[in-house]
């Protein structure tokens, strides 16, 4: 199995970056310098002002180290890395069933992984939360239950034989609707109201929650990206979501059924544990809501402990670290792809 290599995540605006024999060294003027040794490395994610030295860069490229440069937001602008070598046959068939019967079906399992995921967080707070569905919280029942019973409808729907990826589309997109409608109902904010969510809302984000989950999507569509070259398919063209230049369309794709368990649980957990607050986010001119320097912190360290979790893969029957889960998914797409399996199988979380 793939072992689970370290995303080097520099948030501090004056920290630079440089090559230290085969090791990475990390320079700031307030505090020692630290150290990490390149082969422990799969990739860098720089926020804004944090400089890398050109040695460092070439070195990174030669060694298949992804370097991801974000401005101060958060919001990606590049990405750096190397010749990449991508399986020219596989990369046919991922372009063929792009305009295919296949690539229906593979939006179909995405889809429906997505929902049930989506289903599943929902169900899980109104089994950890009994109150949730008593007097104490009549509110939160009763907008939770309805809205598993209608995410259990939109999959049966889902399971048509004669839907299209337009149709597909629209059911993802209805499901998304019931989905964070009762979002706000998950969040423990009687005590910090400002982190209420008031729907879903991005470029800009509108609110705390909001600012959370877009950050979190970043982290994890740049693993998603990474797996999918990791097996040699083309990140650009997808399946579920239209090509547009610039767009990682395929790594999108592939996070849709990893969104509710791996960035939306862990924003939840992130506000109920208190661990982020009110005070964690800054408001720009124009409505904007961002994480504070100090919070996206706060978020890194949190991402990176879930992803060393192991979780059983409810297809392989193995347990591996939450972090490789992408990973997995991209070698099931590309053996589908290869006709090696009948279908792809999403990742369900139970």
């Amino acid at each position: 199995m793939k072992q689970l290599l370290n995303t080097l995540y520099v948030t501090t605006p004056g920290t630079g970056l440089r090559k230290d024999g085969e090791t990475v060294l990390i320079e700031r003027e307030d505090s020692l310098p630290g150290r990490i040794p390149m082969h422990m490395l799969g990739s860098l994610v720089v926020f804004g002002g944090v400089w890398i030295s050109p040695p460092l860069i070439e070195a990174c490229a030669s060694g298949g180290i992804t370097i991801v440069l974000l401005n101060r937001q958060g919001r990606f602008q590049a990405r750096i890395e190397g010749p990449v070598s991508g399986n020219v046959l596989l990369r046919r068939a991922q372009y063929k069933a792009s305009e295919s019967a296949v690539g229906t079906g593979i939006v179909q399992a995405i889809v429906a992984g997505k929902i049930a995921n989506q289903r599943a967080v929902l169900m899980r707070t109104l089994r950890d939360r009994p109150e949730a569905g008593s007097d104490a919280d009549t509110e939160a029942g009763s907008a939770l239950r309805p809205a598993t019973e209608r995410l259990a409808d939109i999959l049966r729907r889902l399971r048509r034989p004669d839907q299209d990826i337009d149709a597909l589309r629209g059911l993802e997109g209805e499901a998304g609707q019931v989905y964070f409608a009762v979002f706000d109902h998950l969040l423990r904010t009687d005590t910090d109201p400002v982190l209420r969510f008031h729907g879903r809302s991005r470029r800009p984000p509108r609110d705390a929650t909001n600012a959370l989950l877009s950050f979190l999507y970043t982290l994890l569509v740049h693993d998603c990206r990474a797996a999918l070259e990791s097996v040699g398919l083309d990140p650009a063209v997808g399946f579920l979501h239209r090509d547009r230049p610039g767009r990682p369309s395929l790594a999108l794709d592939l996070m849709e059924e990893l969104r509710p368990i791996l960035a939306d649980r862990l924003a939840l957990s992130l506000i109920n544990r208190r661990q982020i607050q009110g005070s964690d986010i800054r408001a720009l001119d124009g409505g904007a809501v961002l994480l504070t320097d100090d919070a996206r912190k706060t978020v890194l360290t949190a991402w990176q402990e879930r992803k060393r979790e192991s979780r059983r893969h409810p297809f392989l029957g193995e347990s591996a670290p939450i972090g490789l889960v992408p990973f997995l998914q991209a070698q099931m797409l590309a053996r589908h792809l290869r006709g090696d399996l009948d279908a792809y199988p999403p990742w369900l979380w139970k």
